[in-house]
């Protein structure tokens, strides 16, 4: 076993992926999670991770599944090592008008974006509170505070998720376990910007799209911060962003 693990739930190919890289870095285990039809991508991932020198492990499960969620915490903490902090980062955004949003879309973006959160957040608690450390990261949006036009889905899940970070701070906190919560107010240089987006060069070169890289190095510093002084909810956007 290693020393430490840093447990990534929703490890896509930008922001996800940089957080697992910054970690594997300051020396954790980046045990990187992400649907099994991702499978692949993950495990090329975690294997750019080691050819740098650091340790990866790619996990493929179904964050949503109560039971599978349990058995992956079980397995990571049994395996390769206790999980010192863990992060999780699914988004699950889409747009609906309101007329045309089904209780099946409502749910299962409910189910991506909230229900597994609480799901890692629970069983790693469970862990950490028995070595009375450790780090638990939620990755939040602009919906996490304001619900846009088309966003009913998204938005309701995103404000759910945040007050489950606000309620296990408060109850972790004390324990010393640090719970944060960030909200990633602006377009970030991903995929999806990058095939949506007409100008995003332009803003990348303007320094005005969020830097995956420099996601991760906040998250970094939120585990590293003292416990004098703790930020629970921090909000990163770029300069030229509105507020």
């Amino acid at each position: 076993m290693n020393d430490r693990a840093c447990l990534v739930i929703g490890a896509g190919d930008d922001t996800g992926a940089a957080i697992g890289r910054a970690f594997a870095r300051e020396g954790l285990t980046s045990c990187l999670v992400r649907r099994p039809r991702h499978a692949n991508a993950l495990e090329t991932l975690a294997q750019s991770i080691r050819e740098e020198g650091h340790k990866a492990i790619a996990l493929p499960i179904d964050a949503r599944e109560e039971e599978d969620m349990a058995g992956l915490i079980e397995n990571i903490e049994t395996n390769v090592a206790p999980i010192e902090v863990a992060v999780f980062n699914i988004g699950a955004n889409v747009q609906f008008p309101i007329t045309e949003t089904t209780g099946r879309v409502y749910r299962k973006v409910w189910e991506m974006a909230c229900f597994a959160g609480f799901l890692m957040g629970r069983e790693v608690a469970k862990k950490m509170l028995l070595r009375g450390h450790g780090t638990i990261i939620f990755t939040g949006a602009t919906a996490s505070f304001r619900g846009r036009e088309k966003l009913a889905a998204f938005a309701g899940a995103k404000h759910a998720l945040r007050a489950l970070a606000q309620s296990m701070a408060r109850e972790l906190g004390p324990k010393n376990i640090h719970v944060a919560h960030t909200i990633i107010d602006g377009a970030i240089d991903s995929n999806f910007i990058r095939e949506n987006v007409p100008d995003v060069d332009a803003l990348r070169e303007e320094e005005a799209i969020l830097n995956p890289d420099h996601i991760a190095q906040n998250y970094v510093m939120l585990h590293n911060q003292p416990r004098t002084a703790w930020t629970h909810e921090l909000d990163l956007r770029p300069w030229k962003e509105n507020w």
